[in-house]
């Protein structure tokens, strides 16, 4: 093994220890990529499971203990522990705590300040609204439990011997359960049993990952030859495996056979529980994990709840309040001890003692202290919680409905899966994107190609691409494509019709199935419209048009299909060599599925032809010259689309197709059988065929043999009316086939053990499918070993990245080897600097002993449990070596539409992008400039280092070369700008740095000098990295520069990074919905970011920022009133306005308005804030809740209160007025002043602004004038009787309320003036704007330095 492995090898268990460190909490949590100690639920180490039935009865009741049974429960409450359980979960919340405390405190009769039940209202308020939706989310998550667990499904039954059915809460760990099609698996089962010939299972996942697109399972190796389903009561194994988990990627164990022999099983052969049966009539397994032990069910964890930036600020400053409420307490416990203490006598309102002496002014100071605490509870707003989730879930409403974040073309708009976190969209300052189908389309379309060394440009596809419009055709043919591009859409032979077999079953609706005829043609809008849902299909993917030379060098090989036989004697030249085998590469060593076009999801089946004689070599070449073709001189249309469709079938390609023994043994036993036969067959030639009687025979030879040939299976030969659809689960691979077809090299078929391939003018072949090795971060390739037909020898096939293929290469005294490796490199590097996404393509031929050694450490491989993973990358490090360089690809992945605008505005808005991919980097900084992330004037440094000691160095060469190329430019007299900064004055330097280096850089010694390097530069681009190295690259800029961080991807190599970000944001492309269903906010294009951004997120934090000050500056001011008055009534806690007044003030009367003002409220339009991004830098300094803004609020609001308090209290000074009559008119000037200060702070007023405030006004004059006038005796010895009704009859309340409400928000207004006039805002500039008329529109103006507008008239 070469000295990569052993590198490979430790970079894979460097990776595995920090995916598995319990401290880094930067570890994806999604399955399938790490491991995640923290994540990952086991519960045992390993799990047995045995049947329920025969000899296992005894010992599977014992172990059955151990495991859940299949029902489901995710409620919290029954109706007995409803009450209880739902307060105790109320109360784990301080502030309810708070205020239970208080209540509690006002049932004690020496620190009694209000009636008991007016101290409990508010919490009973907060308490039942918040039970009641605790209650309704309850009872409809008991309703979706009872219907699921109330399905149907068939169970073995050991005492009827047969299956019955059961309810899915009745299924057990070892029961025997049958589906069938379009069924939902109720468990995690192994699957034993599947009606295809080849024992293949699809299912849909897409309640699982929200993939769309068909899974394989394959039926456990040892039960595929059973020509019936198995009988349980024969079922004698014994099943091994992992304990439950959460990961869905992955499945270890084994079953154990009577004989004690063990077989492999994976995530192929089991079933999860919520995935549904597709195209397959019925299926049997045996249940291993099951309810809540079942992987789809421990990764139910719930919504998603993250704390906001500014509700962390809310909380510090709720603290403050706190610390204020006990300031003021103790003021007036010591002021009510001092008053006391001034009194030589029990004053006749004392309270005496029994003894009949009075309380210590010490005792009754302290008393008072938690008297003034309940009066002065207001002070801790309440209500304020309540009100923010309102306000946040109307912002939610307002955002999903904008229509300029919709997408039309795929029906979807913008998903907000966090409800708490809106606010934070509107101060990010560090945005990491992923970049295919983040900032492409993610729809690949093969562009060039080099074999053996020479390259093949395909102009034609290049052009096609400028001129494509993205539109609904799928199957529309431009008459400017080449000829196998149109051929490969005309490829239907018509057939007569057989009734499908029990093996090809069509599980969709009979009217979904069948063609309509339309004047004898096919209907091809139907076609196109079932199959529009398939992922990488699109007209652009699917019709490549081939490179003229290209084509007509495989047509050569392809007219003379004897050069493929080794036993001829004939050898292909090396490149013609590559080519052949090139091309089977690209079309075998994928996992995509075929099936019809018009039967979606219907996999094509080609028959087994083990029964079938096979004739010998010499006849094999006879029947090659009796039906090749001549060569082609030019690929023409016609002649292509002739040859394609009569030669698909001919009787040398059906006669090639069988020349597939299993074995070598088998191969040697057919050729000695057929020795004899064979000299004594007269040879014909094609030369002495006539078209006359010796054709017609030859014809109905041709017609038996297709009989005998076609007749296991009808779905080939159905498929032939339609057109095959390619299932591909990444777009590359679906590119590649989409390719290979297009030089009729076409995948027909696919299962678990065989790949049929079409060629031009020879028919089908087909591959023994012996191992598939997928794709994986760490190797960063995929292999499949297949016996080939021709040779009979085995073959690895390999396609990968060029970093983990080139070191794979067996280049030892191979000259041409190196010289090829020389070339595909340059080809490669030209390709990236073009912005191509690459492939390497590699073959490799072994031995049968060869393999036999690899097979044998790869069984046991897979049938570890504890180290399984460790040992199966070690048995593909020793498969994948000595590989034979075939060629390369250039696949181009066009960026997606408004991109470069949506870069533009970013920067503007200073918010640093991050791209991190797993592209080399040239193509990296291609796609980077041309989104506009990097410009023609950047310098671009990069950081590729080979150990850590260098990287250290390197980066600390690059701080000082920056530090002394800004010293320059500050030093520099600013004549003009100057070429690497910007008028700003920021430099134009971008960072790129590769996966490699960037582990050394994430080096916790090397982090300070890391991050201090990239704040210098305006861009840095991350190539060739890991889902691990992304997250973490987000988990380091976010503690370390203590900033607000955005991640943005579309696969699931996204979701940890999009889960470690302060924001995360699934797109919701071609790539399935793993990264939407782990994100906040799911968008279906990158330039959504723009508006999302800039505007809603701008908007969501101004609104919730003001409506939070508002709150604090309203308690505040309210509270204040009761606590002046305290110095006139001897601090006694004594109010002046009434307890029922007093209370619904805060949580009825004024608390409506700040909430819709917290939803609608904008301070400047969208079409200025996306004018002008720089005006989101204010979202960025938390310009609208400062510190300094808080105390400013709090300071007006106690001026406020002085001026409420003290101009009635002069007013009224004395005279003869009760308390309540003095209290009312300071109540009602509050209203006013609140409301009005509210008016002043807004910015826009709709007729629902001002609605929501003449109902509150209304509101509270009609609740105060009921009460008075009803009210005889409610709160003795003091009466509010009539007195709000007295009130308004006189004109001194007038005066008072008026004179009071001008004096109080004078300054406010004067203040909002100044400001406006001598130092406005940028946001108050922008607001000026958006009075002007468009045609005195100013044009934009650069950073946030706005100019004043100046317009004559408005």
């Amino acid at each position: 093994m070469k000295m990569a492995n052993p590198i490979q090898w430790a970079r894979y268990r460097w990776q595995r220890l920090l995916s598995t460190d319990r401290n880094n909490s930067y570890n994806s949590s999604f399955p399938g990529w790490f491991k995640n100690s923290r994540s990952q639920k086991i519960g045992h180490k390993n799990r047995t499971v045995i049947p329920c039935l025969g000899r296992f009865t005894e010992e599977y009741e014992k172990v059955i203990k151990n495991y859940k049974t299949n029902r489901i429960q995710t409620t919290k409450y029954t109706l007995l522990n409803f009450i209880p359980m739902n307060l105790f979960e109320q109360f784990h919340r301080a502030a309810n705590l708070y205020f239970l405390f208080l209540a509690i405190l006002n049932w004690v009769p020496s620190v009694e300040a209000f009636q008991k039940e007016i101290t409990m209202l508010p919490l009973v308020v907060v308490l039942v609204i918040i039970a009641i939706k605790d209650g309704l989310e309850d009872y409809r998550r008991y309703k979706f439990d009872k219907q699921i667990n109330n399905r149907r499904t068939k169970v073995y039954d050991k005492q009827a011997k047969k299956y019955r059915s059961k309810w899915w809460k009745d299924v057990r760990v070892g029961d025997f359960v049958r589906l069938f099609c379009n069924e939902i698996i109720p468990a995690d089962m192994v699957l034993l049993y599947s009606t295809d010939v080849d024992g293949i299972c699809h299912i849909e996942t897409s309640n699982l990952d929200g993939e769309t697109n068909l899974k394989q399972r394959q039926v456990v190796k040892g039960f595929t030859e059973l020509d019936s389903e198995a009988d349980p009561e024969k079922f004698t194994c014994r099943i091994e495996c992992e304990g439950p988990n959460n990961d869905l990627s992955k499945f270890k164990g084994y079953m154990e056979h009577w004989n004690k022999e063990r077989g492999a099983l994976s995530k192929e052969n089991l079933l999860l529980r919520g995935c549904m049966i597709r195209n397959t009539e019925a299926v049997t397994g045996i249940v291993v994990y099951a309810g809540h032990e079942t992987k789809a069910m421990m990764n139910n964890h719930g919504p998603r709840y993250k704390h906001s930036k500014l509700e962390r600020q809310l909380n510090r400053d709720v603290l403050w309040c706190v610390a204020l409420l006990l300031v003021m307490c103790l003021i007036g416990a010591f002021g009510h001890g001092i008053w006391l203490n001034g009194f030589s006598k029990i004053p006749i309102f004392g309270i005496q003692e029994p003894n009949g002496t009075r309380s210590h002014p010490v005792l009754a100071g302290f008393l008072i202290f938690w008297t003034m605490i309940i009066l002065l509870q207001v002070l801790i707003p309440i209500s304020l919680y309540v009100s923010i989730e309102i306000v946040k879930l109307g912002q939610i409403l307002l955002l999903q409905s904008d229509i300029d974040l919709y997408n039309e073309s795929t029906d979807s708009a913008i998903q907000c899966r966090a409800l708490n976190i809106t606010e934070d969209l509107g101060q990010i300052e560090y945005i990491f994107s992923d970049k295919t189908g983040t900032l492409t389309e993610n729809k690949m379309i093969f562009c060039r190609c080099n074999i053996a060394g020479v390259e093949y440009f395909h102009e034609d596809n290049a052009k096609r691409l400028e001129l494509y419009q993205d539109d609904n055709s799928e199957v529309v043919i431009s008459p400017f494509q080449g000829a196998a591009s149109k051929s490969q859409h005309s490829d239907s032979i018509r057939a007569p019709s057989t009734p499908p077999s029990r093996n090809s079953l069509n599980c969709l609706p009979s009217n979904s199935s069948i063609l309509r005829d339309k004047d004898g043609f096919e209907d091809e809008y139907e076609i196109t419209a079932t199959a529009s849902h398939v992922a990488f299909s699109s007209s652009i993917e699917r019709d490549v048009t081939p490179d003229s030379l290209l084509f007509r060098k495989l047509g050569q090989i392809m007219s003379n299909p004897l050069l493929l036989l080794e036993e001829t004697g004939k050898e292909l030249s090396p490149e013609f060599s590559y080519i052949v085998d090139f091309f089977f590469a690209l079309t075998i060593c994928n996992t995509v599925v075929v099936s019809c076009l018009a039967q979606p999801g219907q996999r094509v089946k080609i028959p087994a032809i083990s029964n079938i004689p096979i004739k010998s070599l010499e006849d094999i070449k006879q029947m090659f010259q009796r039906f090749s073709v001549p060569r082609m001189s030019s690929p023409s249309l016609s002649l292509l689309k002739d040859s394609f469709i009569d030669n698909s079938s001919t009787f040398a390609g059906r006669l090639l197709n069988r020349v597939k023994p299993a074995s070598p043994n088998a191969q040697k036993e057919q050729n000695v059988a057929t020795a004899g036969s064979a000299k004594n067959r007269k040879s014909i030639t094609g030369s002495q065929i006539s078209a006359g009687e010796g054709s017609n025979d030859i014809l109905e030879e041709d017609d038996k043999t297709a009989g005998s040939f076609m007749g296991a299976g009808t779905s080939t030969e159905q498929c032939n009316n339609l057109k095959l659809r390619y299932e591909a689960e990444s777009p590359d691979e679906a590119a590649l086939v989409h390719a290979a077809r297009a030089y009729n090299c076409t995948l027909i078929s696919r299962t678990s053990d065989q790949v049929t391939v079409e060629l031009d003018h020879i028919g089908r072949l087909q591959f023994q499918l012996l191992h598939t090795l997928p794709f994986d971060a760490i190797r960063k390739r995929m292999s499949v070993v297949v016996r080939h037909p021709l040779t009979n020898k085995v073959v690895v096939y390999t396609k990968g990245a060029d970093s983990g293929m080139m070191d794979l290469l067996n280049i030892s005294g191979d000259r041409q080897q190196k010289r090829i490796r020389e070339k595909t490199q340059n080809y490669l590097d030209g390709y990236a600097k073009e912005g191509l996404r690459t492939l390497c393509i590699a073959k490799k031929v072994m031995s049968d002993a060869d393999y036999a050694e690899w097979l044998k450490f790869h069984l046991r491989a897979e049938t570890s449990i504890d180290n399984q993973e460790e040992l199966l990358l070690e048995s593909a490090l020793k498969l994948e070596t000595n590989l034979t360089l075939l060629g390369s690809t250039g696949i181009v992945d066009r960026l997606q539409e408004g991109v470069p605008d949506t870069i533009l505005a970013l920067r503007k808005a200073c918010i640093k992008t991050w791209v991190l991919t797993g592209d080399k980097q040239e193509t990296a900084v291609n796609i980077a400039y041309a989104c506009k992330l990097l410009e023609e004037k950047d310098t671009i440094f990069t950081l590729n280092a080979q150990n850590k000691e260098a990287c250290e160095d390197l980066i600390n060469k690059l701080i000082a070369e920056i530090t002394e190329q800004a010293t320059d430019e500050k030093n520099t007299p600013c004549v003009g700008s100057s070429p690497s900064s910007s008028s700003d004055g920021e430099l134009h330097i971008a960072l790129v740095i590769d996966g490699k280096t960037l582990e050394f850089a994430l080096h916790e010694s090397l982090q300070d000098a890391f991050l201090e390097l990239s704040k210098r530069c305006r861009a840095v681009i991350c190539c060739r990295s890991t889902p691990l190295q992304k997250s973490k690259v987000v988990h380091v800029v976010r503690e370390k520069l203590k900033v607000m961080t955005l991640a943005i991807g579309d696969g699931a190599n996204d979701v940890s990074m999009i889960q470690m970000a302060d924001v995360g944001i699934g797109i919701s492309g071609q790539e399935g919905m793993q990264a939407v269903m782990s994100s906040d906010f799911a968008i279906s294009r990158f330039k959504h970011v723009k508006k999302l951004l800039l505007v809603h997120g701008h908007w969501c934090y101004i609104r919730l920022a003001n409506m939070i000050l508002y709150f604090f500056y309203k308690n505040v001011a309210y509270v204040n009133l009761l606590f002046w008055y305290q110095m006139f009534c001897g601090f006694s806690g004594a109010p002046m306005i009434d307890y029922w007044i007093l209370i619904f003030f805060n949580l009825l009367f004024t608390s409506v308005p700040p909430i819709v003002y917290g939803i609608l409220d904008k301070d400047v339009s969208a079409e200025t804030l996306l004018q002008l991004p720089e005006l989101y830098t204010s979202g960025q300094r938390s310009e609208a809740y400062l510190p300094s803004i808080f105390w400013i609020s709090i300071l007006d609001a106690f001026y406020q209160s002085l001026v409420c308090f003290f101009i009635p209290y002069f007013v009224y000074f004395d005279s003869d007025v009760d308390v309540y009559t003095f209290g009312t008119p300071i109540n009602t000037a509050m209203m006013f002043i609140i409301f009005l200060h509210l008016i002043i702070e807004g910015k826009t007023w709709t007729w629902i602004h001002w609605s929501v405030m003449i109902g509150s006004v209304v509101l509270y004059f009609a609740f105060a004038l009921i009460y008075g006038g009803t009210c005889v005796n409610c709160n003795p010895p003091s009466n509010p009787y009539f007195i709000m009704e007295y009130e308004l009859t006189r004109p001194l309340f007038y005066l008072v309320c008026l004179l009071a409400t001008f004096v109080a928000l004078l300054p406010r207004y004067f203040f909002r003036v100044f400001q406006g006039t001598v130092f406005p805002s940028p946001l108050l500039k922008a607001r000026r704007l958006d009075g002007l008329r468009n045609k005195e529109r100013v044009e934009p103006f650069p950073d946030s330095r706005l100019p004043r507008a100046t317009v004559q008239h408005s």
